[in-house]
């Protein structure tokens, strides 16, 4: 699979000044934490599950949860399990069929050995789980659970922790807690996939709701938690991990009060004009201005519950010709000693050994998502990912 796959190559050869690369399941581990994009969530109760798993496979999602969680009743758990192993059997039995990399979202650790002893054969297909509430006390249990599947069923999977507890929000608890969640994903760091923040529980717990119109960064409790997991979670210096980017809640816009946040400029050549009123309409405009703030402190990839949002996601994160410039130049070798270069594109400073983590870090991200042309945007991207 690879992003923007379901475009045709000749397409891509016009956006892209280097392509995606391919990656399968079986890739290494930091590869597939950096191409996980926007992850679509899906209740495990779906009537037409392996059908919707290939349909939006085909229409870009690399990364699926199907949800054993929140998003089904208490009461339908044992039937959102055999629904979910009964198609993941009839996915495996489906001739070439690309499949997005799938987890699935459970309740319980024994839930995890469980469903991969029931999988049989098709534990092929899936690449982990997803761990609610997580903890160090909570989340050991599951780690635990996830390593013995892996040894019963020989197929490596990977742990996404989900970020979400009270513990975690509250002030006088969030240190403590943020220490004790790094103990454990510590010891089982090539297990742990990448971190996934619960904004939605945070909001919860102080019986908030952020409009289509904020983003996350705006409810301030909860920008504050989000500033301290990437403190002591997303460093580039050996210990971090991948911290993805927060749930957007919204597919249609209700009635505004404030001015659309998306800029007509880059919308005002050709039939654009006319992208920008559908991200209006259907409250994109918010989610995008979220992309860029989650990128901008050091989250990678988001949560999604509708197929919508994932193209926005996807296009955000294509690197610019302009940043990927930057960030080769800061990385040659010749360049080991330090110094301050002068960007190729002359407008800004290039400081070698302060922008040396940026730099690899957009270079990896350059290789899952590509290199957009000189005078290709996000809103090219956008608009041939939408017809593709």
């Amino acid at each position: 699979m690879r992003h923007f796959g379901h475009i045709a190559p000749e397409v891509r050869q016009r956006l892209f000044h280097q392509e995606p690369c391919e990656f399968t399941a079986d890739s290494p581990a930091r590869l597939l934490s950096a191409a996980l994009g926007a992850t679509l969530y899906s209740p495990a109760t779906r009537p037409r599950l392996a059908d919707d798993i290939l349909k939006q496979a085909r229409r870009g999602v690399v990364s699926m949860v199907l949800c054993l969680e929140d998003s089904i009743g208490d009461e339908d758990v044992a039937a959102g399990e055999e629904n979910l192993v009964r198609h993941l059997a009839d996915l495996a039995g489906r001739p070439d069929d690309t499949v997005p990399l799938l987890f699935v979202r459970v309740r319980a650790p024994q839930q995890i050995p469980d469903l991969a002893r029931r999988l049989g054969p098709a534990v092929r297909l899936l690449s982990g789980f997803v761990l609610p509430k997580f903890t160090e006390k909570r989340g050991l249990p599951f780690l635990e659970a996830l390593a013995a599947a892996e040894e019963d069923c020989g197929r490596r999977l990977f742990a996404m922790p989900v970020l979400e507890s009270p513990e975690l929000l509250y002030r006088e608890s969030r240190v403590d807690t943020l220490e004790g969640i790094f103990r454990a994903v510590d010891k089982y760091r090539d297990r742990v996939l990448a971190l996934r923040l619960g904004v939605t529980d945070f909001c919860s717990a102080y019986g908030l709701r952020r409009a289509p119109d904020m983003t996350a960064y705006d409810v301030q409790v909860v920008a504050s938690v989000i500033a301290d997991v990437v403190n002591m979670l997303g460093r580039t210096d050996g210990t971090g991990f991948t911290v993805t980017g927060p749930v957007w809640e919204y597919f249609r816009a209700s009635e505004r009060m404030f001015k659309p946040l998306l800029r007509q400029s880059p919308f005002l050549e050709g039939q654009a004009e006319q992208l920008r009123a559908r991200l209006i309409e259907h409250a994109m405009d918010g989610l995008l201005r979220e992309i860029s703030l989650d990128q901008a402190n050091g989250l990678l990839g988001k949560t999604c519950i509708h197929p919508s949002h994932t193209l926005p996601v996807h296009a955000l994160s294509v690197v610019s010709h302009e940043e990927f410039s930057d960030a080769r130049d800061i990385l040659r070798p010749e360049q080991d000693g330090g110094g301050v270069l002068r960007s190729a594109y002359t407008n800004k400073m290039n400081e070698v050994k302060p922008h040396r983590a940026w730099a690899e870090r957009t270079l990896l991200r350059a290789e899952v998502f590509g290199v957009a042309h000189e005078d290709v945007g996000f809103v090219e991207l956008l608009a041939a990912g939408a017809s593709g």
